[in-house]
């Protein structure tokens, strides 16, 4: 692991009128969050410690140390927050940090070049690669599942893509 840092969570906005805020966590484990602090803003601004109170409807709420006014936690609201690399957990060999992938060339079995990982995106029922081709002006989503992406080689800094006839 190094030392950069890798967005956990996001500031969606104050929560009531004492500075808590609604926080939209990352974590496989939402609560998690909190036992990777300090965490960043990509200005620099530290929060050495951040308490869960409670959910709200998809974030959680939470007094984080240096807020304390709604004014300021409103302020906030979209900043990302970003933990030590090194404060996070190893994953399992199938298991990867979006970071890790964003950026990495894609290629199909025969070596063809596809494209690069722009992002990773899910919206509820698995995550989806965005690949930018050459050339092209839009982005493609492919599955990301076994059976689309059959090799994830962090160390040679590659994906190994079967995508579905037509995606490309």
């Amino acid at each position: 692991m190094t030392d950069e840092r890798i967005v956990v969570g996001v500031i969606a906005g104050a929560f009531g009128v004492r500075g808590d805020v609604r926080l939209k966590s990352f974590c496989a484990t939402p609560e998690d969050i909190s036992a990777y602090v300090p965490l960043w803003t990509s200005d620099g601004r530290v929060f050495p410690a951040i308490t869960i109170s409670g959910q709200t409807k998809g974030a959680l709420i939470a007094r984080v140390d240096g807020i304390s006014t709604k004014e300021e936690a409103d302020a906030l609201k979209g900043a990302e927050l970003l933990a030590d690399r090194d404060r996070l957990p190893s994953l399992p060999d199938d298991e990867y940090y979006h970071a890790d992938l964003i950026g990495l060339p894609v290629h199909d079995s025969g070596g063809t070049l596809l494209g690069h990982v722009r992002a990773v995106q899910n919206h509820g029922a698995s995550d989806l690669l965005e690949i930018h081709a050459p050339g092209q002006r839009t982005t493609v989503l492919l599955p990301f599942t076994r059976e689309a992406v059959p090799t994830v080689d962090l160390a040679a800094g590659r994906i190994v893509a079967d995508p579905p006839e037509g995606l490309f």
